[in-house]
């Protein structure tokens, strides 16, 4: 439980503990939410603070200091957006990540612009915002530091005003001809050179080779006034006769000169005469290295060494430049790995990276010392292939890459498949801008995905329409349930033997304004992959429980009714609080809501989507395994679940002359032996019925009894049951 500060009893914000751990300040106006996120963030020992309001969150950033602040955007009394300012304006630099269920992309540049460091759109993975916050730090934490060596440097450059030998900068003097004539201590541990062993030595000697042409400007300075030399970056030798270790980069290290040139005054201030040179070097070698990693960092995949998209995107551009001069084509891979997601779910995170890395080394085996890979982000890579004679030489490649991946891996005691779906594109043939090819070779990687994946697909014009009409279906499911566009259908499950109505499964349908009826086939999997299945999910079940709530006041037949729950929405923090309040909003007992899961859902976080199944369970919620016997269909972990019915999918009821129904009868066999209710699916006509009834099974569902049907008409058919009317030949 978080302890109010000291002093603040009253106030909506409060702190963990006092220790000075990185110091967490989290803001909502959702208690639920800031509970949860707060539970989540402590887990990882960091002191956490949270605020209900800006107004709270202002007055506890006056009182302590913070190393990262979590926002939310919409609150009742000040906005995000009015947090972020006043944060500007009371000159705080803490930084702020925004984490809103605004999924407008204007809200998101909105917060960036004023002063956000991340944006994160709920509902968010617990890995993911846990990621961010430790990058987040982590990124502070190398700033101060860069901050640290500045500071260093321009302290340094004061410090050579006091006594020459007491000076941490390489103090020198040179005669006319470039001889030093005067250095101070600090050459011994600059560059391991005794005082006496330069005096009278050339400056040439200590100079990098490379850098020779450079130095004759610095170090025969004359001029003596704004104009002369400073901080002029150059590499100088160290001493080849010592052979110390040395930390630096082979045996050199980066400085900083700054010179002037030194005149003897006469009696007149026309008649002086050159004397040589002075200069100050400063070691800078510390800040090149910081520099290096900032750069390294910024252009490279941290767990793989690869370079990163923004770097892929360069060297890119940089090929498309050689290739038209020199008259070449070249070609450009993204692909995507298969089912990648279930094994980083099941196996962990720690598993999933070891497999990127090992991919990474496959594909590096499948090219030429000139080409480049790179990793495009999560589970994308990208290849660029500089000089190919012709599409065919592409095409041996990408069947390479393919064949390569498909060599099963051992990572930590597991043996793993992985496939990959590879886009392709050639230049110029294809396109010579760089973010053109890298858009079509996505496409085409997508279509590729698409056909099933493990396969390679170059690119072609004709995916352009195809890829435009999926990005116009996303964007007009994005506005379907504000526009009131969907509609709950209802198909009947039915008692074998009596005929009577047991209950309905809840399936959706988009009436689009320009299209029509919209096929599920067509916009679930794009729901799925974008996230907006998760709002849609949660009205399915609004609806469905405000349905029944109807047929109750009507005294229907109580019957129950199925929602189909998606791997998105099962995985959100407030799933079960969801659920919940769907049931208490209509007034409905929890027994009357079952939820269908497939059994590869289950399977993806087995430990956090076991505890939130057994919280509903134990509240009275049915639990279902769609598709029964088509995924894992391990009693191992079937067992870990409080599963209430199994729907055995329709395949195998599909033919009854032949095996399938043999696999129906041992489903069967194992349900009643488990206690377990069993549905079959697919039933569309009598023989399929009565082999279902000899073999014991007491509900079924299908054209047979019904298809997809309005509210409207599945109303009426509880009312015909009612009054007698529920022959099973009758039912649809």
């Amino acid at each position: 439980m978080s302890e109010p500060i000291s002093g603040e009893s009253k106030s909506s914000f409060s702190i963990s503990s006092l220790s000075r751990q990185p110091r967490v300040l989290m803001v909502d106006d959702e208690p639920q939410m800031l509970e949860s996120l707060r539970r989540l963030v402590e887990a990882q020992s960091y002191d956490v603070v949270t605020a209900g309001c800006g107004k709270d969150a202002l007055a506890a950033i006056d009182k302590m200091q913070f190393d990262v602040i979590l926002l939310d955007l919409n609150m009742p009394d000040m906005s995000g957006i009015g947090v972020l300012s006043s944060l500007t304006e009371r000159g705080v630099d803490t930084p702020v990540i925004v984490v809103s269920g605004d999924n407008a992309i204007d809200s998101a540049v909105n917060a960036l612009r004023h002063g956000a460091t991340d944006f994160i759109r709920k509902p968010y993975k617990p890995e993911e915002l846990l990621r961010r916050i430790s990058n987040t730090l982590n990124n502070r934490q190398l700033e101060k530091e860069n901050d640290q060596i500045q500071q260093r440097l321009q302290q340094s450059e004061k410090w050579h005003r006091f006594l020459v030998n007491t000076s941490p900068d390489f103090i020198y003097t040179l005669d006319s001809e470039g001889c030093f004539t005067f250095v101070n201590d600090r050459v011994e541990s600059l560059l391991e050179y005794k005082r006496d062993e330069l005096i009278g030595r050339h400056y040439s000697e200590i100079i990098f080779e490379e850098d020779l042409f450079r130095a004759e400007h610095v170090f025969n300075e004359r001029r003596s006034d704004s104009r002369a030399s400073r901080n002029v970056e150059m590499r100088l030798k160290c001493n080849p006769g010592n052979n110390r270790p040395r930390a630096m980069n082979g045996r050199f290290c980066t400085v900083e000169v700054t010179a002037t040139g030194i005149y003897e005054r006469q009696e007149s201030r026309f008649e002086t005469r050159f004397m040589g040179t002075y200069g100050v070097v400063k070691d800078i070698s510390d800040r090149k290295q910081a520099e290096e990693t900032v750069h390294y960092q910024t252009y490279h995949d941290l767990l793989t060494g690869l370079p990163n998209r923004a770097k892929f995107r360069d060297h890119l551009g940089r090929a498309l430049v050689s290739a038209k001069r020199k008259g070449q084509n070249l070609s450009i891979m993204i692909l995507d790995l298969d089912n990648f997601r279930v094994i980083n779910d099941s196996l962990g995170h720690g598993v999933g990276d070891e497999m990127l890395i090992h991919v990474a080394a496959r594909l590096r085996q499948c090219l030429k010392d000139e080409d480049v890979l790179a990793r495009l982000g999560g589970d994308e890579f990208a290849l660029l292939m500089p000089n190919v004679s012709s599409r065919l030489e592409s095409t041996v490649v990408g069947h390479k890459v393919v064949e390569e991946l498909n060599v099963p891996l051992k990572i930590k005691g597991h043996e793993l498949y992985i496939t990959a779906s590879v886009g392709a594109s050639i230049a110029p043939e294809d396109g010579a801008v760089a973010d053109t090819l890298i858009r079509q070779t996505e496409i085409a990687m997508y279509q590729a995905k698409s056909q099933g994946g493990c396969r390679l697909q170059f690119w072609q014009p004709a995916m352009q329409d195809a890829f435009s009409g999926r990005i116009q279906i996303e964007t007009d499911l994005r506005r379907a349930l504000a526009n009131d566009e969907f509609v709950l259908f209802y198909q009947p499950q039915v008692d074998t033997t009596s005929g009577a109505i047991k209950g309905f499964e809840a399936l959706i349908r988009w009436w689009h304004p320009d299209r029509g009826l919209v096929s599920p086939n067509a916009f679930i999997p794009i729901a799925e992959e974008t996230g907006v299945i998760v709002p849609i999910g949660e009205w399915v079940m609004r609806e469905a429980a405000a349905q029944q709530a109807v047929w109750r006041k009507l005294g229907l037949p109580q019957v129950k009714v199925s929602v189909n729950i998606s791997p998105r929405q099962l995985e959100t923090p407030d799933f079960v609080g969801s659920v919940m309040r769907a049931l208490e909003a209509n007034q409905l007992e929890p027994g009357s809501l079952e939820l269908e899961i497939t059994e590869s859902v289950l399977m993806r976080d087995v430990e956090s989507n076991a505890a939130k199944l057994v919280q509903l369970a134990s509240a009275g919620v049915l639990l279902a395994i769609d598709d029964f016997g088509t995924g894992y269909s391990s009693l191992k972990y079937l067992s870990r679940f409080p599963i209430h019915t199994l729907k055995i999918d329709r395949a195998f009821v599909k033919d009854p002359e032949r095996d399938g129904m043999s696999i129906v009868n041992a489903i069967i066999g194992m349900g009643r032996n488990l206690n377990l209710n069993v549905i079959a699916e697919g039933v569309e006509n009598i023989a399929q019925l009565e082999q279902l009834r000899a073999l014991n099974c007491e509900e079924a569902q299908g054209y047979l009894f019904g298809m997809p049907m309005s509210a409207l008409e599945a109303t009426k058919l509880l009312e015909q049951q009612m009054h007698g009317k529920d022959d099973v030949a009758k039912v649809g």
